[in-house]
């Protein structure tokens, strides 16, 4: 599957270049151009890397499916008034 649509990367060239020894995203991405024009495949490239196994070493993804929760503010509403 083409995971960098701008670059032509599939799933198994960045499979292929994690066996050669890549093992990081800067890598990845310096030598097969992902994520370096619209940057909407960074997540895609680093669930593969998950998938392969070198997350847990540099690819800076804490888990590979940990959602983000925002944290809950009070909203205050202020009324206005005519002068």
């Amino acid at each position: 599957m083409i995971v960098c649509v701008c670059k032509s990367v599939s799933d198994r060239t960045i499979r292929a270049s994690i066996a050669e020894g890549m093992d990081s995203f800067d890598e990845l991405q310096f030598e097969l151009g992902v994520a370096t024009c619209c940057g909407k495949c960074e997540e895609s490239v680093r669930d593969v890397m998950a998938q392969s196994g070198v997350c847990a070493t540099r690819c800076g993804v804490a888990h590979a499916h940990a959602v983000a929760v925002p944290a809950v503010q009070p909203l205050t509403f202020y009324e206005r008034k005519a002068a």
